[in-house]
């Protein structure tokens, strides 16, 4: 049974008319703002599909092509607007051109790895300064010294008697 693929969800193509499109009442309804109202028919012919774009806005488009009408075969992709679909027919699919041979690599393990002149580091982050800053060496002990004073002034408050009446 042919079957139309879109984003995901599997539509098995059982009637004679399909409508695709955005509007609620569409045999296929797709909801995108790329997709128009009554963008697409699927019209069974015989036992082949025949898909026709409706006017729609962003068009239609099977195998990168635009087009206005044409005939569907098993492993078409169609695109609605921005939505991506697949159409699978009745027949298997079959590969156009064989594959080809594989071919024999001989990997050889490397011995030592150095780091290539031109490699540049692709973190977002810059990396740490190793060079000590002597500007912010001294704040931290300044800070450091007036932190003592502070604790040195609060325990000799503490420590402190009233004078005898």
């Amino acid at each position: 049974m042919p079957k139309l693929i879109v984003s995901g969800v599997t539509y098995e193509l059982v009637e004679q008319l399909i409508t695709v499109g955005r509007a609620p009442d569409n045999t296929i309804h797709i909801e995108d703002p790329s997709v128009s109202g009554r963008h697409a028919e699927l019209r069974a012919a015989g036992k082949a599909y025949q898909l026709r774009d409706l006017g729609s806005t962003n068009g239609t488009r099977v195998n990168g092509s635009a087009t206005g009408e044409i005939t569907l075969h098993s492993g078409d992709r169609i695109r609605f607007g921005a939505v991506d679909a697949r159409f699978e027919g009745d027949a298997p699919m079959r590969a156009t051109q064989p594959l080809p041979a594989a071919a024999k690599v001989d990997a050889k393990v490397a011995t030592t790895s150095i780091r290539p002149a031109d490699f540049a580091n692709a973190s977002p982050f810059r990396t740490r300064s190793i060079q000590r800053d002597p500007g912010r060496t001294a704040l931290f002990i300044a800070a450091a010294i007036a932190l003592l004073a502070l604790l040195a002034g609060i325990v000799a408050v503490l420590t402190m008697h009233a004078p005898a009446p």
